[in-house]
């Protein structure tokens, strides 16, 4: 399994949020370039990186992204990957991504909407799409974790079946930045329905909570609000998970 640091873009900033709640900011570090770059220096082989803006409507960080990017390519040498989420529905900012030197860009509720652009998307870019799924409970949710879709996690994992994406990024929204353990049962339970690689995301505090979904079956895990409040080592989780 990989690990994942994330760099969460609001206002131009590197922030960290509770529960996706944009009013429970408990972290805003104004240099997101430097920390793309202390995550690379530390030994993470992949960044996971989100315009929080973008996402919800409210503005747009493309070129802090881009800038992003550079500086963890930039800290230090070897092969190095950056996944791209925020605003991908747009099917001109998914494409100037790609172009900006993303691997791989993250789509959330265009994908979930609108299946059929979904499979002309991965099918354009085989292996370059990774789907999005946030989850409260076992409800998908979209439009920035504010709207509810009445579907199921495994219900939305099986329609994707058949679509070439290069994997199902499920963050637990209700355990997002809260430090109490991720939702093991959930990962287990896709990974016994999916032969799409699984991202986990929410709740992960430390080094066995990495060990942990690696075993539940998930291929990546992204990390935020420990990494950040000091209550997982970077340096120890590179060592292990992060290439």
């Amino acid at each position: 399994m990989i690990v994942l640091p994330a760099v969460d873009l609001r206002e131009g900033a590197c922030v960290q949020l509770v529960g996706g709640r944009y009013e429970d900011e408990r972290v805003r570090l104004p240099d997101p370039v430097a920390v793309a770059a202390r995550w690379r220096t530390a030994g993470f082989s992949e960044l996971h990186v989100v315009d929080l803006d973008a996402a919800t409507g409210k503005g747009d960080n493309g070129a802090v992204v881009g800038s992003v990017m550079a500086g963890f390519r930039a800290a230090a040498g070897g092969d190095c990957r950056v996944q791209v989420g925020g605003g991908m529905g747009r099917l001109e900012r998914l494409e100037a991504m790609l172009a900006a030197g993303a691997d791989r860009v993250v789509v959330g509720t265009k994908a979930l909407e609108d299946p059929a652009w979904l499979e002309q998307t991965a099918r354009r870019w085989p292996g370059r799409i990774v789907v999005a799924a946030d989850v409260r409970g076992r409800e998908v949710v979209t439009r920035g974790w504010a709207g509810n879709s009445g579907r199921t996690i495994a219900d939305v994992v099986a329609d994707l079946a058949a679509v070439p994406v290069a994997g199902i990024l499920v963050t637990a929204v209700h355990l997002e930045g809260r430090l109490e353990g991720p939702d093991l049962d959930l990962i287990r339970s896709l990974a016994t329905i999916t032969t799409h690689p699984i991202q986990a995301s929410g709740g992960i505090r430390d080094l066995a909570d990495l060990a942990a979904p690696a075993d539940a079956g998930a291929d990546r895990a992204v990390v935020g609000m420990a990494i950040y409040t000091g209550r997982l080592d970077p340096e120890a989780a590179a060592r292990e998970f992060g290439r």
